[in-house]
């Protein structure tokens, strides 16, 4: 087999291997939300939220990439359940900002710590010398990536971009 071959074998076997593994973490967080009161959007969601400081309701649809009325009415569950709360802009009454409660930031923090119970108890069973080949192979290849491909931090900037001139999306 030429090299260029084994190149691209290792590679589909490397794509073939995060998108099972990715689809496993996926699959175990759901499991582990099902725990607790939130769904996975709305988990999506209020990370998003207190990654994002006093993110608008436009730019949290942008990221979701979801129709305002879809976000309104994810929004309007969490802030039932105390997750978070709208703040009106003092610049822009328009515009809705949306900021975690405390309660959102200790959901997040008992799911994040059972995903790592998790996590855990799979990389448990490896030396810590594998752990930290993992590590730093995914940490290597996620940089490689960012560096990459300037598009995605450029979407990233684009989806949290409060400085849009049209913002009848955030009215929500």
């Amino acid at each position: 087999m030429s090299e260029e071959r084994t190149f691209e074998c290792l590679v589909e076997e490397i794509d073939y291997l995060l998108r099972r593994t990715s689809h496993i973490v996926r699959y175990r967080g759901r499991s582990i939300l099902s725990s607790f009161d939130i769904t996975p959007p709305q988990f999506t969601a209020l990370v998003t939220i207190i990654h994002h400081d006093d993110l608008t309701m436009g730019c949290l649809c942008r990221h979701l990439y979801l129709a305002s009325s879809t976000v309104t009415d994810l929004i309007n569950r969490m802030e039932k359940a105390d997750l978070v709360e709208r703040i009106r802009d003092e610049k822009d009454k328009r515009v809705i900002r949306l900021r975690p409660r405390p309660r959102g930031h200790a959901l997040l923090k008992e799911v994040m710590a059972a995903r790592i119970r998790y996590l855990s108890d799979v990389l448990g069973h490896l030396s810590d010398g594998e752990r930290r080949t993992i590590r730093d192979s995914l940490a290597g290849m996620h940089e490689m990536m960012v560096a990459r491909d300037a598009s995605y931090a450029e979407d990233d900037a684009r989806l949290t971009d409060d400085t849009r001139e049209d913002r009848s999306d955030d009215e929500s």
